[in-house]
């Protein structure tokens, strides 16, 4: 009766693998998916107990044939998460550090953001979540969208700034403590 906890055929992985292999297939298992840091690959290999001189010799090789570009995963990861989720450079910061990118690449990164890119990513963000403040007063959605942008990171500055533009847009005129009006 065979055990269902056998590795798949083909994976090298019994008591007598060579590190390097393994190693390796590691790293190619973990970059077929998406791209990764070398921090995050360093951790998958480290907890497969592959040594530290043959995990550093791979992450080299790796990153010397361009499979592992920690900048490069930098710029791609700012622009999805930007235009995706409508983070600040603060939360982006912050993410970047998680994954293991170190400052001086996650800085330089960070440095190509726009501030105006910032702001239109914040204002986006506010159009979107408009129509849930929608039966809110004035004050209540004011707070609410403004919430929202301090969680993905935006200051207070631009917070306050693009919220009371937008709901500028859609509250008449005088009717600051009326429910706030989208017209649906």
């Amino acid at each position: 009766m065979a055990s269902t906890s056998e590795p798949s055929p083909g994976l090298d992985t019994g008591p007598e693998a060579d590190p390097e292999s393994v190693g390796r297939k590691i790293l190619l298992d973990q970059l077929t998916g998406r791209a990764r840091t070398r921090a995050e690959l360093a951790g998958k290999l480290a907890a497969r107990d592959v040594p530290v001189d043959v995990a550093t010799r791979l992450l080299d090789r790796f990153e010397e044939v361009g499979l592992i570009d920690d900048e490069k995963f930098a710029r791609e990861w700012i622009e999805q998460r930007q235009s995706g989720r409508g983070l600040a450079r603060r939360a982006l910061a912050m993410e970047l550090r998680r994954k293991g990118i170190v400052d001086e690449v996650a800085r330089e990164a960070l440095d190509e953001i726009e501030p105006d890119d910032e702001v239109e990513a914040a204002r986006a963000l506010v159009r979107a979540k408009l129509r849930s403040v929608r039966s809110l007063d004035h004050d209540k959605a004011l707070r609410r969208l403004v919430g929202v942008l301090a969680r993905k990171g935006h200051s207070s500055s631009v917070a306050f700034t693009v919220v009371k533009e937008e709901l500028a847009t859609v509250v008449p005129e005088g009717s600051e403590d009326a429910a706030v009006d989208l017209d649906w």
